[in-house]
């Protein structure tokens, strides 16, 4: 799939991401590329992005990389997610860079990087599990 239909699908599955402006740059064998636009709404005092959003947009980017896995059809739900806020981003948009890391019986470990745009080092990591959901056959 391009990563337009994954956007379109992200989308429609999370109105959160349209409302953010959350774009799929890349999303292919269990890895995605997603990107979150700078935001006026989204800083916290200090003129940094806010600890919310960017776990929304790391949640957002593994559900991408899932979605390139399986074709755009994906209901597994997060079960968990912890991240480390290593440096404030600098100010613009945010990437996120998401992989699965094992896929086990109905349970799917991933990480996802988040950084600046036009930056090198990351502002984020995040470890998160996922539980697998088939979805029905239509």
């Amino acid at each position: 799939m391009i990563p337009a239909e994954i956007q379109r699908i992200v989308r429609a599955g999370v109105p959160l991401a349209g409302q953010w402006g959350i774009e799929v740059l890349q999303a292919e064998a269990g890895t995605a590329l997603c990107r979150l636009p700078e935001r006026p709404d989204l800083l916290r005092p200090g003129g940094t992005i806010s600890g919310p959003a960017l776990m929304g947009l790391a949640d957002v980017a593994m559900w991408a990389a899932l979605l390139g896995v399986h074709e755009g059809r994906d209901e597994s739900l997060t079960s968990q997610l912890a991240i480390t806020f290593l440096r404030r981003p600098a100010p613009g948009a945010v990437l996120a860079e998401a992989r699965i890391v094992k896929r086990g019986g109905r349970l799917i470990y991933g990480e996802v990087w988040l950084r600046a745009e036009g930056e090198t080092e990351p502002a984020a990591h995040v470890t998160t599990q996922w539980v697998a959901v088939t979805p029905p056959r239509q």
